[in-house]
């Protein structure tokens, strides 16, 4: 497969597809990267010809943690009718009745318990916890170590930082990013940046 964006997400999601036993054959950006930690071959910009006949091919994952532009390539990429394949560390723990999209990663030690909802594009990030009846919107990203007890919905393109606890129930609206070690105890409207115990707009 190929990676798209190869900075340091990218190396997560290069590790997560070793233990799947998936070969990368190199990686596309808009330029040559000189830390280059596995040596991987430069292909060029994902827009170019060969490079889309190679995804459609060998299968590809976009590996660039900031959601809006995550998004848009994908967007770009799905016009001609590609979609990436999703990454899941053998060390996570999935119920079998998750509903995920394409494109999502799920890194070592998350746990996602059942009944949950994962949309397209999606980052459960390091030990990151999922729990029963959760729904995650296109695009969003739960950081190392966040919480989301159950029945929490997070809108698409929102961000969960670091160490946050998300409390039974709550609603997260979209393009929202939620602050390292918040807890949030209360709904969330679209748009803005929230963070503290309790978590307050800032």
């Amino acid at each position: 497969m190929i990676l798209i964006g190869y900075g340091g997400h990218a190396f997560v999601a290069y590790s997560i597809a070793e233990a799947m036993g998936l070969p990368i054959t190199g990686y596309c950006d808009a330029e040559e990267k000189s830390i280059n930690p596995f040596q991987l071959p430069y292909l060029g910009k994902e827009k170019e010809k060969q490079n889309l006949e190679r995804m459609r091919d060998l299968g590809f994952f976009i590996s660039i943690g900031d959601n809006a532009i995550r998004f848009k390539v994908a967007e770009i990429l799905a016009i001609e009718n590609l979609h990436p394949l999703n990454l899941i560390h053998p060390s996570a723990v999935v119920s079998a009745n998750l509903e995920e999209g394409y494109g999502i990663m799920i890194a070592p030690k998350v746990v996602i318990n059942p009944l949950a909802k994962i949309g397209n594009g999606v980052i459960c990030n390091t030990s990151s916890v999922v729990e029963h009846e959760c729904f995650l919107g296109n695009f969003s990203h739960l950081a190392p170590g966040a919480i989301l007890c159950g029945n929490v919905q997070v809108g698409e393109n929102s961000f969960i930082g670091a160490g946050s606890v998300v409390r039974p129930g709550i609603r997260i609206g979209r393009n929202v990013i939620i602050g390292a070690g918040s807890v949030v105890v209360k709904d969330i409207p679209d748009f803005g940046k929230f963070a503290g115990n309790p978590a307050r707009s800032f």
